[in-house]
């Protein structure tokens, strides 16, 4: 068999932490199976005459901390010559992220595996996207109306406000009822009503952690990512200052997994962590899931191991 070619559209590789990023952990297995990496931006890819491409440099990875890669130079590359793309641009989820999702679809239209199915990523916001699994989460609204949005507070007294199109915690308040601040919150987060907005009802289990699920293909890695948020804070998210303790996935866990499974399958969407907090769903997360490599040092797994064996049955498929 000829070698495998891999590619990856990311963030600038020079930025990252490769002792805790996924998309390295991933990039090391790849480089473990001899499959031969080709490194892009966002910028980098093009369409010419209906075909996609890509500047591109040929990718090697260390696993150090520092001096952990090396870049060479390669002419570039047509999408569909690749076997397997990995999309790990991270939010926000804005037109150039789209417009990067249609290139990446011409390659799969001619038999690249793209993870995640690009069409997948532009129909299902990471927010949003929960709503069709309401028997796993606690109760939302979606609305860029303040008349509505106060409604939702005065019935549950406590809540939680998001943007719809961030990650990493950004604008995220935690609003209590009688709260002098509120007016200026949800002025801010919906910018003066211009931007819809999530609201949830305030899960105090938050205290134990936002706790963060990997699945692939559907399958559960049976290991949670227990974010336990810092002193003083209601956010679990490691960007926000949260730290990070490895547990088991509980029963009500594992029963959220078997009701989105079917569904993930269905939509191509091979990676994916999802959040939960107590007993409810908050978040699915599909463009860039973290975690893998914390995962594996707690519990001495390789979960990249198990995404590129779901790579391979794919493509023999």
């Amino acid at each position: 068999m000829s070698q495998r070619k891999i590619g990856i559209v990311m963030d600038a590789i020079d930025d990252i932490k490769p002792y805790k990023d996924s998309s390295f952990a991933m990039l090391l297995e790849a480089q473990r199976r001899d499959w031969q990496i080709y490194y892009m931006q966002q910028q980098d890819l093009y369409l010419e005459d209906g075909i996609s491409y890509a500047d591109c440099e040929l990718l090697q990875v260390f696993d150090n901390t520092e001096d952990y890669y090396r870049l060479q130079p390669s002419p570039p590359i047509k999408l569909a010559d690749l076997d397997v793309i990995l999309m790990r641009k991270d939010p926000p989820f804005d037109l150039e992220y789209i417009y990067t999702t249609y290139l990446l679809q011409q390659a799969e239209e001619q038999g690249t595996l793209v993870v995640n199915k690009p069409q997948s990523l532009r129909d299902c916001n990471e927010k949003l996207y929960t709503r069709e699994f309401p028997q796993c989460c606690a109760p939302t609204k979606v609305s860029r109306k303040p008349a509505r949005l106060h409604e939702f507070l005065q019935q549950h007294r406590d809540i939680i406000i998001k943007p719809l199109d961030s990650m990493g915690g950004r604008s995220i308040f935690r609003i209590k009822l009688g709260d002098p601040n509120t007016n200026a919150i949800i002025e801010s987060v919906t910018d003066h009503g211009s931007t819809q907005v999530m609201v949830q009802k305030f899960i105090p289990e938050i205290s134990a952690g936002d706790r963060r699920i990997l699945l692939i293909d559907g399958e559960a890695v049976p290991y949670a990512l227990a974010r336990i948020p810092a002193e003083g804070e209601n956010r679990g998210n490691l960007a926000a200052g949260a730290s990070s303790q490895a547990q088991p996935i509980s029963e009500r866990e594992a029963w959220i997994c078997q009701q989105l499974a079917p569904n993930l399958k269905e939509k191509g969407l091979l990676f994916v962590g999802i959040d939960v907090i107590g007993d409810y769903l908050t978040e699915i997360n599909i463009t860039s899931p973290t975690c893998i490599r914390e995962l594996d040092n707690a519990y001495g797994l390789n979960i990249s191991a198990q995404l590129f064996e779901c790579f391979e049955r794919k493509l023999q498929a």
